[in-house]
C-alpha cells in the first residue's frame, strides 16, 4: 500500500487530492487570488511556488510539465505570459496568505491565497551600505582641507590690504598624520602575517 502524504488529506485519495489541487492553482492563476480554507491554502502555496519557478523559466519543457499537471492551457497562457514577467525579479515567495476568519455554516477557518504581482525592492547589501558610507564621509573629510586653504587665500588677501604679515597657517603636518596612520596600519597586518 503507498504511503500517504504528510499533512491533512484532501478528498478521498491521491488522484482526487491531486485534481483538487490543479484546480486550485488553475483558478490562483486565472483569477490571481481566491478564497479557500486554510488546509488547502496551506498545501496549494508549494505547488503554487513550484509552477511559478517553471514559468519563470520560460522553455517549452517548463510549459509542457505545468500543462501535465494543471490540465488547463487558459492558466498556463496566463502563468506564462501575465505572471512569469512580474515575478522575474522575485527569488521566491510568490504568494500570500492571509487568515479570514471562520466560515459561518461549518466554522472551518478560512484564508484567501493570492499571487505576490507587486515589483521588488531590493536592500542594498551590508558591503553596498559600508561603500556608500564611506563614499559620503570622503567629501565630508575634504571639506575642511577646503576651508583651511579658502582662510590662507583670505589671509594672504588681507596681508596684502594691510601691510602686515599674517601667521602661516601650515596644512602640511595635519595633511601627512592620516597618511601616517593608513601607513602605520598597512603595515601591522604585516608584521601578524611575519609573527604566525
Amino acid at each position: 500500500m503507498p504511503k500517504p502524504t504528510k499533512g491533512p488529506r484532501l478528498g478521498g485519495g491521491p488522484a482526487h487530492e491531486r485534481l483538487l489541487l490543479a484546480n486550485l492553482a488553475s483558478a490562483l492563476f486565472t483569477h490571481k487570488s481566491i478564497k479557500t480554507t486554510e488546509t488547502k491554502a496551506k498545501r496549494l502555496r508549494p505547488l503554487a511556488e513550484r509552477l511559478v519557478t517553471f514559468a519563470k523559466r520560460g522553455d517549452l519543457h517548463a510549459r509542457r510539465r505545468v500543462l501535465s499537471i494543471l490540465g488547463n492551457k487558459e492558466a498556463v497562457h496566463i502563468l506564462f505570459t501575465e505572471i512569469a514577467p512580474l515575478v522575474a525579479e522575485r527569488e521566491g515567495g510568490y504568494t500570500r496568505i492571509t487568515k479570514l476568519g471562520f466560515r459561518k455554516g461549518d466554522n472551518a477557518p478560512m484564508a484567501q491565497i493570492e499571487l505576490v504581482l507587486e515589483p521588488v525592492t531590493k536592500n542594498p547589501s551590508a558591503k553596498k551600505a559600508a561603500a556608500a558610507a564611506e563614499a559620503a564621509k570622503a567629501p565630508k573629510q575634504e571639506a575642511p582641507k577646503a576651508a583651511a586653504e579658502v582662510v590662507e587665500e583670505v589671509a594672504e588677501d588681507v596681508v596684502e590690504t594691510e601691510g602686515v604679515e599674517a601667521p602661516v597657517v601650515d596644512e602640511a603636518p595635519a595633511a601627512e598624520a592620516p597618511a601616517e596612520e593608513a601607513a602605520a596600519a598597512e603595515e601591522a597586518p604585516a608584521d601578524e602575517k611575519a609573527a604566525e
